[in-house]
């Protein structure tokens, strides 16, 4: 009879944890993809939960899919289920000194490729029990990934205004004019919008941090359009646009400081300068795995350290925003 019993909890269990992602996603698609399944296996462990209950779950339409009032019920339930198994195994974890487990990250593309790989690098070293997923998009993709609780730990390139989410300062990142070596604009140390809004510019896709920040600051300098003649995903291919003389573009001096060294591109500081802040961000509320803990304290300790040209401190790092 145990037995039995044990058997069916920890069935119900893997069911749960599927109909809990495919809940907060509102979605069979994404949530196969987040729990690196097929969907139909997605679907079969949903619909076992639903004879589990005798009852449905979800309300399926061509489109979209939407919770039940008994599916609402069981969401809550599972939310309550899985933060205290969260609790369980980090009480469980201080008492034996274990930091391991899951941990899935999301960055923004500047930070990704020029902030984390060092990061992650060396906090993988110092606790390699902890298995880490990264997952790369803008900003706006990162927050909506935090807020539907697809990933732990957000790392942003701008300002987040949802107000339940925690957004801690790492520190600011100083942007700066890109031009090519032989541009009117290269043999200056500092320029005004007015001044770069007169040639092409390359800007990044809609809804990059990069690209909602440099607006911002035009618009503040009463200067609402740019000579946009291309948009482009990335900052390494922004750099070759640049290099071949398509326009000129503003980027993070990190993401520079190899072109500086080769001399192929010139950078030219803005008047006024324009900074923005690299931020974590995490919800509010969710109880939070002692791993995650230790990369936070981790991250902290990183980001003091990640200054001078690149990224200097603004602030006290701790404080939330």
């Amino acid at each position: 009879m145990i037995k039995n019993r044990k058997s069916k909890i920890i069935m119900a269990d893997r069911r749960l944890q599927v109909f809990h992602t495919v809940a907060r996603l509102l979605s069979f698609t994404k949530a196969a993809e987040t729990l690196h399944m097929t969907q139909p296996a997605v679907t079969f462990q949903v619909r076992q939960l639903e004879e589990y209950f005798n009852t449905r779950l979800f309300d399926r339409t061509h489109n979209r899919i939407t919770l039940t009032e008994v599916g609402q019920q069981v969401f809550q339930y599972a939310e309550q289920i899985f933060d205290l198994y969260a609790q369980m195994e980090n009480s469980v974890k201080e008492m034996t000194g274990d930091i391991s487990g899951l941990l899935m990250i999301g960055a923004s593309t500047t930070i990704a490729e020029y902030m984390l790989p060092t990061l992650l690098g060396s906090f993988k070293a110092k606790y390699p029990d902890v298995n880490i997923r990264l997952s790369v998009s803008n900003t706006d993709g990162i927050v909506s990934m935090v807020e539907q609780n697809v990933i732990d730990l957000g790392v942003v390139e701008a300002p987040v205004g949802n107000k339940n989410l925690s957004q801690e300062l790492c520190c600011m990142d100083e942007l700066v004019a890109v031009v090519p070596v032989d541009h009117p604009l290269a043999s200056k140390k500092s320029a005004s919008p007015r001044e770069l809004a007169a040639y092409p510019f390359i800007s990044r896709e809609e809804g990059s941090g990069t690209r909602d920040v440099i607006v911002e600051h035009f618009n503040k300098m009463h200067i609402p359009d740019l000579n946009v003649v291309m948009e482009l995903g990335s900052s390494e291919s922004i750099k070759g646009a640049v290099m071949t003389g398509m326009g000129i573009s503003i980027l993070s001096q990190a993401t520079i400081q190899k072109e500086l060294q080769l001399k192929t591109l010139k950078q030219v500081r803005l008047d006024p300068p324009l900074k923005r802040p690299f931020s974590f961000v995490h919800q509010k509320q969710k109880f939070r795995l002692r791993a995650m803990e230790e990369l936070l304290n981790f991250s902290r300790d990183y980001c003091k350290n990640f200054s001078g040209e690149k990224c200097e401190m603004g602030g006290n790092t701790g404080k939330k925003k």
